[in-house]
């Protein structure tokens, strides 16, 4: 984990063009679907949270992308993420293979309305 990295745009330089493609797409996604969504480093990663809550975050690797969308965004796509490998708040997608940006979409808009309904 590097701490010395102050902003998201600061931790995507820092990897090489291809994996900035792939974190600058994740960061767009978020953006685009919790336009309300505070963004900052957390842990040394790009982390956004929502109503003052934590929605999601996303890391590079060098051989996969991690997404964190809490165990609540996981457990709710167990099916779709079965040949992904998950830990109990992570899930890996590799850099060798297709980014399922649609299923990152839609773990997004899950826990967007899960951090909204949370405040009701």
């Amino acid at each position: 984990m590097n701490t010395n990295i102050k902003s998201v745009d600061e931790y995507i330089r820092s990897f090489p063009k291809e994996v900035q493609c792939v974190l600058e797409s994740i960061r767009s996604a978020i953006k685009e679907r919790a336009p309300g969504a505070e963004e900052s480093i957390s842990y040394g990663i790009p982390a956004y949270k929502l109503n003052g809550k934590p929605l999601v975050y996303f890391a590079g690797y060098k051989t996969h992308i991690g997404f964190y969308a809490t165990p609540s965004g996981h457990s709710a796509f167990a099916e779709e993420l079965s040949n992904c490998k998950i830990g109990k708040a992570s899930v890996k997608f590799p850099l060798n293979k297709s980014i399922p940006y649609k299923l990152i979409n839609q773990m997004i808009d899950f826990r967007v309305v899960e951090n909204l309904k949370s405040e009701e």
